[in-house]
This record gives C-alpha cells, sequence and structure tokens, in this order.
C-alpha cells in the first residue's frame, strides 16, 4: 500500500469521520476539525506537525483529543458545508488554510480557528491586529512573499545565463499583488527581463508555459497559493516538459520532481499551530494570541532533476542546502 493510501485510509472518509467524532464529543474528548480546502495528498508532513505542537502540549490523538480531517477538493460549495456542520456541533475548534480559515471565520465568530497559510492576515481579512487578533482567529504564515526576492537571486544564482525570467501567478490568490511587487524589483536589480502569466486555473497552464517559451524565458518562479499547490504535479511536469528550470515554495515541489524550492517549512508551522492549538484547549483566547511568523526556511534541490535539465548545481548552493535529492 502507497503512503498516500495509508495517509487516506488513517484519515478516513467524511462519512465516517462524523459517527467518530460525534462519540468523541460524548465522551468528554475535545474534537478538532482539521479542514483543506484541497487534497491531503502530500500533506502528511503538515499533519504531522500539527500533531507534534499538539504532543508537546500534552494532547495526542485518540488518547485525550480527536482530529476529525475533512477536505473539500478544491470545492468551495462543499468547503461551506464541512465547515457549517463543524460549527453546528461546537467542535472545540477549526484549523484550517487560509480558504478554510476565510469560510469559518464566515460561518462563526465564537468558535475558535487556527489558520496556517503563506499570506498577509490582515490584508487578507482574517485579523485586525498581528500581535492582538482581537478575534476568533489567528494562526501561523508562512509569509512567503517577503523571500521572493531570495528565490529569484537563487534562481539566478543556478541560472546565471538566463536573462529572461518567467514568473507563474495566481491573480485570484490575495497575497500575488505584493509578491509581484518583490519580483519585479529583484528582477531590476537583477537586470532581467522579466515575462509575468497570471493563470486562474489549471486550463491556463499550457498557455502560460506557451507564453514563456515565445519569450524565451530562460527560468521560471513558480508563485504560492491553492491553484499551484492543488495542480503541483501538473505544473512541474509542464516545466519539464519545456526544460525551463523553476523554483517553487515548497520542499513537496522538489520531492515530486521540481528543481529547487525555497521557503518557511510547512512542517514547522504546523507545529506552531498545534502548540497554539493545545494552548487554546487549555484555555487561551485566540485574540490574546499573536500572528506567528515562520523561523525555519528550507532549501531543497533536486539534483536528479539538475542533470535532466543540463544544469550544474554550483557547490555554494549545495552546501548551502539543507536537503539535496540525489
Amino acid at each position: 500500500m502507497s503512503t498516500r493510501r495509508e495517509f487516506i485510509t488513517l484519515l478516513g472518509g467524511v462519512a465516517a469521520a462524523w459517527p467518530l467524532a460525534v462519540r468523541a464529543q460524548q465522551s468528554g474528548i475535545p474534537v478538532i476539525g482539521y479542514v483543506r480546502s484541497e487534497s491531503f495528498n502530500l500533506a502528511q508532513h503538515m499533519v504531522a506537525g500539527f500533531r507534534q505542537g499538539l504532543k508537546e502540549m500534552g494532547y495526542t490523538e485518540h488518547e485525550n483529543v480527536a482530529i476529525e480531517y475533512h477536505s473539500a477538493e478544491g470545492n468551495r460549495e462543499r468547503l461551506s458545508a464541512i465547515v457549517a456542520e463543524l460549527v453546528r456541533r461546537q467542535v472545540a475548534m477549526i484549523v484550517g488554510n487560509s480558504v478554510a480559515a476565510q469560510a469559518a471565520k464566515a460561518a462563526s465568530q465564537s468558535v475558535p480557528i487556527i489558520f496556517v497559510y503563506g499570506g498577509d492576515p490582515i490584508k487578507d481579512g482574517l485579523v485586525t491586529s498581528i500581535n492582538r487578533p482581537e478575534s476568533n482567529v489567528t494562526g501561523v504564515t508562512f509569509f512567503t512573499s517577503s523571500i521572493s526576492a531570495k528565490r529569484l537571486e537563487l534562481l539566478r544564482e543556478l541560472v546565471p545565463q538566463s536573462s529572461v525570467m518567467a514568473a507563474l501567478q495566481d491573480p485570484n490568490n490575495t497575497s500575488t499583488m505584493n509578491e509581484l511587487k518583490d519580483i519585479e524589483a529583484a528582477a531590476r536589480l537583477l537586470g532581467c527581463e522579466l515575462v509575468i502569466a497570471r493563470t486562474a486555473s489549471e486550463r491556463d497552464f499550457e498557455a502560460a508555459f506557451s507564453m514563456f517559451m515565445q519569450q524565451r524565458a530562460g527560468s521560471l518562479l513558480v508563485g504560492g497559493g491553492p491553484l499551484f499547490v492543488g495542480h503541483r504535479g501538473r505544473v512541474i511536469a509542464l516545466a519539464r516538459h519545456h526544460a525551463l528550470p523553476a523554483i517553487y515554495q515548497t520542499r513537496q515541489d522538489v520531492e515530486l520532481g521540481g528543481l529547487i524550492s525555497y521557503g518557511s517549512s510547512q512542517a514547522d508551522a504546523y507545529r506552531e499551530a498545534g502548540v497554539y492549538a493545545g494552548r487554546i484547549l487549555q484555555g487561551a483566547k485566540p485574540f490574546a494570541l499573536p500572528v506567528v511568523f515562520p523561523t525555519k526556511f528550507e532549501l531543497v534541490i533536486n539534483l536528479k532533476t539538475a542533470k535532466a535539465l543540463g544544469l550544474a548545481v554550483p557547490q555554494s548552493l549545495q552546501v548551502a542546502a539543507d536537503e539535496v535529492i540525489e
């Protein structure tokens, strides 16, 4: 049985989850709704990190806390229904990515909500203050937009001959505009031409890569957001098909065959969320818990992909990397 199948079996279906959670609530064990707008595929490290954070606070799944896992699989209506049911049952709290957290906030002003994502929680309307959220919502932000310039620098170091750099962005992702400003400023400093493709759905991917080829782009920066996370396999396949060296935001992209990634550790971010969940179970209020920023960043390189692209990865990058996949 594959890891993914084992993981799905462990989580169980939504239909099977409700009775288990009801029994947990009836026995007095607090229930946490862990909700994703996208698939749980390749989310094992996030769940493991969350469980670790809970454990650090004295909570172990199946012993003194129950965790329900729900994925809307990209369906907003399904997401709203999942969140509404969790709120109706008055679960101890809801933990989710940005889209799930926004849906939960719209559904309740009393159930504690913990978000984990890579955008600006103030601009996205999740909190009014970083230091004192002043609502039932708090969480952890990857703050990925602030390190987009660093990604571009790494990409230039890896592909120094590229004078035209491409960027794949989702216009529906609320953090995109801030990210674009950082990318454009970094490109100017590097003396590179920047070609930007705004892709609102998977249907736009083919046209975006065709444009990159027409503009003779020599490297690619893949933006953040649920669209690229949910379809990361397709983006990686297209980059490979067009022999376009690309940098991504998460190590999971590199594990799937992407060339290089640089970003905050998602596992550690979810561990922080687990710690917050434990504190809330112990009586802390979300409005008194400041939004947490990342402290751990990861550089991951796939040498096999580099070889397939005919790239020689500088020794300096290999030494700096947190992990090199051979």
